[in-house]
């Protein structure tokens, strides 16, 4: 099916004659008449609902407590750019103020991660007909690129402030204010240059809400059972072909 689809549009494309609803048409047409019975705008209607699946699921996962902390995928780490100063304050026995740290930056994570659906909703309320079809025979994770190429801009724009907001709500600021407080009283240490906290978990933290989005769509790709509307069955048994 999926190679058949894929001909058929590079075939109607190469005409410049074709008109983009001709070649929908084309498309529908081929896709009833193999026992799809699937409309375009069901194929584009499924695919906008696996994908608000896919981001409910994953952004609710990472939102909650430990949803990044505890996650092995997805947990964020001291910067590696400054691990010279958690090394040193681990050898002096200083190692909590970088374990609360670490914390503090997960939880700033999966405290802004609440905002992150509606920016993702704009993204596949504007999805066309094409782009569905390019996600349906697609790889594993079509939709979650889909969604990162569309959104990440918007979503780093958004996330900064939040995520600063959190870092200071959670006491990551003064975490790693701590941090560097104790480090640079250190006897012969030279002075570390702050790095930039914000970027570095809204950077983090958009990666591990993509990983999750990922899963989830892997979910309704490979599991039937995971297609938990008739629509989804319908439009997504057609890659099964």
């Amino acid at each position: 099916m999926k190679k058949i689809l894929f001909v058929l549009l590079i075939s109607s494309l190469s005409f410049g004659a074709c008109t983009s609803t001709d070649i929908l048409r084309t498309v529908e047409d081929v896709l009833g008449g193999t026992g799809g019975g699937v409309t375009q705008t069901e194929i584009v209607k499924g695919l906008k609902q696996a994908l608000h699946f896919g981001i409910s699921n994953g952004a609710q996962k990472v939102s909650l407590k430990d949803g990044f902390f505890k996650n092995a995928k997805i947990k964020i780490p001291f910067p590696p750019e400054v691990n010279k100063v958690a090394n040193t304050l681990r050898d002096i026995g200083a190692g909590k103020l970088v374990d609360n740290v670490v914390l503090s930056l997960n939880r700033a994570a999966e405290d802004a991660s609440k905002s992150a659906k509606d920016i993702f909703v704009t993204a596949i309320k504007q999805m066309t007909f094409q782009d569905a079809m390019g996600i349906l025979k697609g790889e594993q994770d079509a939709a979650t690129q889909f969604l990162k190429r569309t959104t990440t801009p918007q979503l780093t724009s958004a996330f900064k402030p939040v995520i600063s907001r959190s870092l200071d709500k959670v006491d990551a600021t003064k975490h790693w204010s701590d941090i560097f407080t104790r480090y640079n009283k250190i006897p012969f240490v030279k002075k570390q240059v702050d790095t930039d906290l914000t970027g570095y978990v809204t950077g983090k933290a958009l990666d591990g809400l993509f990983v999750m989005v990922a899963q989830e769509e892997a979910k309704i790709r490979k599991d039937p059972l995971a297609r938990s509307t008739d629509l989804l069955k319908k439009v997504f048994k057609l890659q099964d072909k």
